[in-house]
């Protein structure tokens, strides 16, 4: 068994870009700023901030489209992947990209937060994901096992 799996939170770093594969299928990317914040040598409080390119396909590459803007708090689960591609210059690079299967928007669309963990109006966006907007169904009153979300491999 293997695991392929990144979490993260943080702030888009610019508005989405949404593209078409030739086949007409819907590519979202956007730039994810993740900071933590350590002390350095002399006891200062200091913030390093990593920067993530994320990717979403389809319902999900629609929905990061119109909902995420430059400065939203979001929530994403995806995999790790390596894109090979040839600079300006010519040079051959590798990307480390984050495939995400699910956006959550963490703050409302201003970009405001409501304090700690994700407030009522979090909006969640998933790969395949037949219910639109809100990432899954609604679970069955009778069945509590349409509770659990499906792991995605």
């Amino acid at each position: 068994m293997s695991l392929n799996q990144i979490l993260l939170i943080g702030r888009a770093g610019n508005d989405p870009e949404m593209r078409y594969t030739p086949s007409g299928t819907p590519v979202t990317s956007f730039s994810l700023a993740v900071n933590n914040n350590k002390r350095d040598a002399n006891g200062e409080w200091t913030e390093e901030t990593e920067w993530f390119r994320v990717t979403a396909w389809e319902r999900t590459a629609e929905s990061v489209n119109q909902y995420l803007a430059k400065g939203r708090r979001v929530f994403v689960d995806g995999r790790l992947s390596t894109r090979q591609y040839t600079s300006n210059s010519g040079e051959a690079r590798t990307s480390l990209e984050v495939r995400a299967f699910k956006v959550v928007m963490l703050d409302s669309p201003g970009g405001e937060s409501s304090g700690a963990g994700a407030p009522p109006e979090a909006q969640s966006y998933s790969a395949g994901s037949p219910s639109g907007p809100s990432g899954s169904p609604a679970p069955a009153a009778n069945n509590p096992s349409e509770d659990v979300e499906e792991l995605p491999w």
